[in-house]
């Protein structure tokens, strides 16, 4: 079962994301988000990771990568966002960015607003329903994690965001979509599990 490390989340954080967790004010929230999930994991499924140092690869490293090569600003929409990595997680480490969470099923969205409750996240929003709820061009930046077949979610994710698709990947090559150019072509482990990744940024020509 999932439990909270002796340690505590915050070393495992901090060495997933490749920060110091005394210089990067989101990981303690992150510690305490974690521990929310835990909790409630106990009663709905939330995660399929099977050991602390999984969930915390799963919960942070795709959002440290993007986070990376982000702006920080504008409006995102994050596809399927589950339990809320990598959509949650986003909005706590790029503050001045507008988070949107689309998520269909109601435990996942009871979830998802009771974290962005607890834990001040006033830039973070939940809608409940698929992708087909986002207006065409609603959103700057939009990422799915494992929502859709990445070539699907490409052309989803063009239909909604005006600037950039984050595409990622464990083993399949990166889609082509007409129109479109690979900005950003990031190749890495998770940390903890050295779990093979990728992560394309995709923006119009």
């Amino acid at each position: 079962m999932l439990a909270r490390p002796n340690g505590g989340w915050e070393p495992l954080i901090a060495l997933s994301a490749g920060v110091r967790a005394v210089e990067a004010p989101w990981v303690a929230t992150c510690a305490r988000y974690l521990d929310e999930l835990v909790e409630w994991n106990q009663k709905i499924d939330l995660t399929a990771a099977r050991s602390a140092e999984e969930l915390v690869d799963l919960t942070v490293v795709d959002a440290a990568i993007m986070a990376s090569a982000s702006s920080g600003e504008g409006a995102w929409v994050d596809v399927g966002s589950g339990a809320g990595a990598p959509g949650l997680i986003l909005a706590m480490m790029l503050p001045e960015a507008r988070m949107t969470l689309v998520e269909p099923r109601d435990r996942r969205v009871a979830f998802l607003r009771s974290a962005i409750g607890k834990f001040g996240l006033t830039n973070t929003t939940v809608v409940r329903g698929r992708s087909d709820r986002m207006p065409q061009g609603g959103a700057d930046v939009a990422v799915a994690r494992a929502t859709l077949p990445p070539a699907e979610w490409l052309r989803e994710g063009a239909r909604i965001a005006k600037s950039a698709v984050w595409v990622l990947l464990a083993r399949e090559e990166p889609p082509s979509l007409a129109g479109f150019t690979s900005a950003d072509d990031l190749r890495y482990e998770w940390p903890l599990t050295q779990v093979p990744r990728r992560a394309v940024r995709y923006v119009r020509e």
